[in-house]
C-alpha cells in the first residue's frame, strides 16, 4: 500500500535482460552494466524506445550523473538497437535480429522461452520493478462494486496473476524472482519527472 493510500500494486512488470541462446553464450553474460562497454557486444544491444521509468531507476539506484556516463559511453562505443515494444523486442531476441535485449518484461521473456524459442533471461542487479496499480476513482457511480474489485485484485487476483506467469505483490506468495533482487521504480519519479527522463533517456540511447 503506498503511504498516500490512493491505490496499491497488484502485479510488477520486472525488467530483466533476454538473449538469444544460438548467438550469446551463458558464460559470456554481462553481471554489471559496465560490462556492456566491452567490444564483443558492438552491434548486439538493444533497448525498448521508450523505458524511461526503467531508466529513472537504474540511475537513481546505481549512482546517477556516472550511470548515464556510463550509458552513453555504451552507446559511442557498441551502439544500441532501439526498437517500439517490449513485445517486439523480445521477439527480435528470439529471432536472432537482437542478440541481447536489456530491457523486457520478465513474463514476455518466460513465455516465449517455454514456448521453444531460442531465448533465455537474466538479471544484472538490481532488476527493476514497475508497479501496476489498483484504485478506486472518486467519481464512480458504483463504488461498492468497485471496491469488491479492488479487494479481489490484492487478494484472490494475486494466485490467478501468479498462475499466468505475472509478478503478484503479495508478499507470502513465492514467484520466480523472489531469489533475484529487484527495486520498484518510485512512480514519483515519472509522475513528477517524466519529461526530465523522457529526454534523458532519449538522449542517451539515441545513436543519431
Amino acid at each position: 500500500m503506498r503511504p498516500h493510500r490512493g491505490w496499491t500494486a497488484t502485479q510488477l512488470n520486472i525488467f530483466v535482460g533476454a538473449y538469444n541462446t544460438q548467438l550469446v553464450k551463458k558464460s559470456d553474460l554481462p553481471t554489471s552494466y559496465r560490462d556492456l562497454l566491452d567490444p564483443k557486444w558492438k552491434g548486439k544491444l538493444g533497448m525498448e524506445a521508450e523505458d524511461e521509468d526503467w531508466f529513472a531507476g537504474v540511475v537513481t539506484h546505481l549512482g546517477g550523473d556516472e550511470v548515464v556516463r556510463l550509458f552513453q559511453e555504451i552507446v559511442k562505443r557498441n551502439g544500441i538497437s532501439v526498437r517500439s515494444g517490449h513485445t517486439l523486442l523480445t521477439n527480435l531476441v528470439a529471432s536472432g535480429e537482437v542478440p541481447l535485449a536489456l530491457t523486457v518484461y520478465n513474463f514476455t521473456a518466460e513465455q516465449v522461452r517455454q514456448s521453444g524459442a531460442p531465448l533465455d533471461w537474466f538479471v544484472i542487479p538490481p532488476a527493476m520493478a514497475q508497479p501496476n496499480g489498483v484504485a478506486v476513482l472518486k467519481t464512480t457511480q458504483k463504488p461498492n462494486a468497485a471496491v469488491l474489485l479492488y479487494d479481489f485484485a490484492i487478494t484472490d487476483a494475486q494466485s490467478i496473476f501468479l498462475a499466468r506467469g505475472l509478478t503478484p505483490t503479495r508478499k507470502d506468495l513465492d514467484t520466480p524472482l523472489t531469489k533475484f533482487p529487484f527495486k520498484v521504480i518510485n512512480p514519483e519519479l515519472v509522475l513528477d519527472e517524466g519529461e526530465k527522463w523522457r529526454k534523458l533517456y532519449q538522449q542517451t540511447i539515441s545513436t543519431k
